[in-house]
């Protein structure tokens, strides 16, 4: 069964518009947990544009749950990493000007690099997953440089609205699954997810956890974000079960 990490970086997002101290990302944190989250995600941007480096300390300092730090390879960004420890980090591409991550890391291109990175991961006992598409080539290189996991990339999905391409997209991701589990990867999922179109890949025999955090948030304005985890939990245990 496929378990929840809640993306709590809108709850940054919020309060650095007013540059204030509120609403508090390590309280949003704390609620998820007792939602039954099995694990937080944060993305720390080289921009800082929500979490910052005050939040990703405390975070790890009180998350009992699995800390997913979510990072592009620049090298202060991985230092950081290498400090703080978390029990995963999730590489990604990273332009400044984007509203959100565009697409996935390209693992070929960037293979030296990358096999670097998960070796001075590796060697602080962090745990290496990279956010992809679901791309024959990109699955392999992950495999190559000794990654432990891969976060498939479901925002074609997410955006597909004709039945048609929303089956083509899903056949993409579990073709995808499938060669990923052959070169031993744990596979796990996210972008664009919502309460809306959760079911289809949930669905998908073999992805371990999806990540979360938009949709989530954005229903939390108007329930609670306890609440709003613990709905979002009920749906993956229904479909993935």
């Amino acid at each position: 069964m496929a378990v929840l990490n809640v993306n709590i970086d809108h709850v940054a997002t919020v309060r650095q518009a007013r540059r204030t101290d509120e609403p508090d990302p390590v309280w949003a944190a704390a609620e998820c947990e007792l939602a039954g989250a099995n694990g937080i995600t944060i993305h720390l941007r080289q921009d800082r544009r929500h979490i910052c480096d005050r939040d990703v300390w405390l975070l790890k300092e009180t998350v009992a749950c699995k800390l997913n730090l979510e990072m592009c390879m620049a090298e202060p960004i991985v230092k950081i990493a290498e400090e703080i420890k978390p029990e995963q980090v999730t590489l990604v591409p990273e332009k400044r000007a984007e509203l959100t991550t565009e697409g996935g890391l390209d693992c070929v291109k960037y293979k030296k690099r990358l096999a670097e990175v998960v070796k001075r991961m590796h060697k602080k006992g962090i745990l290496v997953s990279t956010f992809i598409a679901p791309d024959k080539e990109q699955i392999i290189a992950t495999a190559q440089t000794g990654c432990d996991a891969i976060e498939l990339h479901t925002g074609m999905y997410a955006n597909a609205r004709r039945q048609r391409a929303i089956k083509k997209r899903l056949t993409e991701l579990e073709v995808g699954k499938d060669l990923a589990m052959k070169n031993k990867l744990v596979v796990h999922a996210g972008h664009g997810l919502t309460y809306r179109n959760i079911a289809g890949v949930a669905r998908i025999k073999g992805l371990c956890e999806f990540n979360i955090g938009h949709s989530i948030i954005a229903r939390a304005v108007f329930v609670g974000i306890r609440q709003a985890t613990a709905e979002m939990i009920k749906l993956i245990d229904k479909f993935s079960s």
